[in-house]
Parts: structure tokens; sequence; C-alpha cells
């Protein structure tokens, strides 16, 4: 009935820019080549652990103030339910007494009819002669006459004064009873409203609360967003400047001769800075290339040598391959011949045992009718 839990889309929506702004900072740190080369930046994760344990901590404390007002609603409830059970313990109580204080079964009108007492109590059928209970066969009291008329009549009228009365103050009584269930069921009414209201003002103030939190929260993440990309752009302004000036003095544009050795090797050159050779690096060039010239026609006098001797043994190989080939041929049409002979004895053997089969096995063979007989149940 009273629902505390904060609304579903605005937690999804803060999950999704918290996911969001970290996807944006770790692509603006891969994207970041200086970042990427050198490492990680340790002054980022600290911060997003702080950060981290700064919004743990306000978890924490809203959810432990939710429990505290759930568990004063639960008391609240509980309360109200004794209450409402007591009422209920006091209205049967009070019902049992007045039952058994003015309605015993002795002041019933019908009672003198399933009275077990009755036949001590009455009297016997005759006790003089002017007995009024005599009938016409007493001769003692004839048809039409009624000297008790007036006292009989009178009694009989007392008698329904006095159940009109009773009835009346029974229903009165109802009444008075039903009216004060009335006035303290409208008073539990009025108190459980007043107390809806005020769990709807405090939930309320919470939510508020909570929002005015989450806003804070989402202006200091977006300022400091804001400040570090200002000096990401002003890091960014000053490796930019520096470069520059590196190029301008650096020894590419000033065409330093020293800047061509390279740091590892001193033989090996870098090809983007080196001015060109000397003469004596010329020669020696020439001279190995002389070298390298008479070394590859001895290679090609001896790679001539062994394609001659290839040649001669394959042709030696190819004719032992042709004798082979011939050889296999004729096994391949000896075994192709026997294969044919097994095979028309093999169909000759399968005919016969399809006849035995068609003439002797499936002679009788199901006609339309058997299979109408299928699917007609759900067995």
């Amino acid at each position: 009935m009273y629902k505390l839990d904060l609304p579903l889309d605005l937690k999804d929506a803060a999950a999704i820019e918290r996911r969001r702004n970290r996807e944006q900072q770790r692509q603006s740190r891969i994207f970041n080549a200086k970042v990427r080369t050198i490492g990680v930046d340790v002054e980022a994760l600290g911060q997003q652990v702080v950060e981290r344990k700064e919004m743990e901590e306000t978890e924490k404390a809203r959810n432990d103030t939710f429990d505290a007002q759930r568990v004063e609603c639960d008391k609240v409830v509980q309360m109200m339910e004794e209450r409402e059970r007591q009422h209920r313990r006091d209205v049967h109580q009070a019902m049992g007494e007045f039952w058994e204080r003015l309605q015993q079964p002795n002041t019933r009108r019908e009672f003198d009819l399933y009275d077990p007492d009755g036949l001590r109590k009455d009297r016997p059928a005759r006790l003089c002669d002017g007995d009024p209970r005599c009938g016409p066969a007493s001769l003692q009291k004839f048809q039409g006459e009624d000297l008790n008329e007036k006292t009989r009549k009178k009694k009989q009228q007392e008698l329904t004064h006095q159940w009109l009365t009773e009835q009346r103050d029974e229903k009165n009584k109802i009444l008075k009873q039903t009216k004060y269930a009335d006035n303290l069921y409208d008073k539990k009414m009025v108190e459980l409203d007043e107390r809806a209201i005020l769990l709807d003002r405090m939930e309320n103030e919470c939510r508020k609360a909570v929002r005015m939190a989450t806003d804070n929260f989402n202006s200091a993440q977006a300022a400091d967003l804001v400040r570090q990309r200002q000096l990401e752009k002003e890091k960014d302004n000053d490796d930019s400047f520096a470069e520059i000036h590196n190029h301008l003095t650096g020894d590419i544009l000033t065409e330093n001769p020293a800047a061509a050795t390279s740091y590892f090797q001193q033989h090996r050159v870098i090809t983007d800075r080196w001015k060109g050779m000397s003469p004596e690096q010329l020669q020696d060039i020439r001279r190995t290339q002389q070298q390298q010239q008479q070394e590859k026609q001895r290679l090609r006098e001896e790679e001539r040598q062994r394609d001659m001797e290839w040649e001669t043994q394959r042709r030696l190989m190819a004719r032992a391959a042709m004798v082979l080939e011939e050889q296999e041929k004729d096994l391949n049409k000896q075994l192709r011949q026997n294969m044919d002979v097994y095979n028309q004895q093999l169909s000759r053997e399968q005919k016969a045992q399809l006849e035995y089969l068609d003439k002797e096995v499936y002679v009788n063979n199901p006609t339309a009718h058997y299979y109408t007989q299928f699917n007609t149940s759900s067995r």
C-alpha cells in the first residue's frame, strides 16, 4: 500500500549515465597515445575509487533510512492490527454478556413449549367442580360462556405491552451499540488516513532529498569532467608546442651527419636521416658487388650441372613409371573382369531372392481397408 522504493526510471538513467561516463573516460585514455604508451592514470584511478566509496556510502545511508521507515511502518501496522483484534474481542465479550444476562431461555415466549420441567410445574386435570379448565364434557362449563373474559383480555394486553416494551428496549440498546461501533470505526479510519498522509509526506520528502543528492552528485561529476577535459586540453597544447620546438632544433632540419648513425649498431644508419655515402664507402660497395657477381656465376654453373643430372634421373624414372602403369592397367583389367563375373552371380542370387519373397513369403499384400483401421481412436 505504501511504496517506499525509488522510481525505476531514475535509477536506470543514473546507471546508464554512469556507464556512459566510464566509457568516455576509458576512450579518452585509450585514444591518448601518451597515456597508452606510458601507463595508466593513477590519479584518475584514485579519483574513481574515492567516487565509488562515496557512492556506496550514499547508497548505504539511503538503504538504512528506508529500512528504518519500513520498521516503523511495520510497527504501526502491527499496533493497528492489535487494536482491531482487541476491539473485536471486546465486542464479542459484550455480546456474550448480553446474551447471558438478558436472553435466558426462560424469558422466551415459547419456553413453556419445550420447558424440561413442564410436567412438574403442570397442575392436575381437575381441581374442583368449578375449575375453569373443565370443558363441555364435564358439564361445568358450556359453549359460549366466558366468565373471565375481561381479566383474560387485560392480562393479554399487559403481557403484549410488556413484550413490546422489552423489544423496544432491546432494539434501542442494539442501535446504541451499533452507533458506538460505527463511531469507533470512523475514528479508526480517520486515524489511518492521517497516518497514511504522514507516511506519504515522509516518502515525498525522502524522494526529494534523494533527488537533490543525485542532482548535486551529477553536477559535481559534470564540473569535474569539464575541469579534467580542460587540463587534458592544456596538456595536449604543451605537448604540441614542445614537439614543434624539438623539430625546429633537432638534427633532422639542421642536417647533422651524426644524426644518421644508429644508437644500437655503429655500422648501421637511419634511412630518413642519411645524407649520402663517402667515396671510400662507394669503392667498398663496388668491390663487394664484383665479388658477389663472381659468386653468383659459380652458383649458376653448379645449378646447371645439378639440373642436367636431375633431368637424366627424371627420364629414367618416367620410363620406369610407364612400365609400372602398363602393369597396373593389366591388373585393373583382370580385376574388373573378376568383378563383373561376381556382380552377375550376385544379381542372379538377388533376383532369385526377390522372386522367392514375392511368390512364397509376401503373398498376402495389405489392401486399402487394412490402413483405414489406424488413427481411429485416441489409443
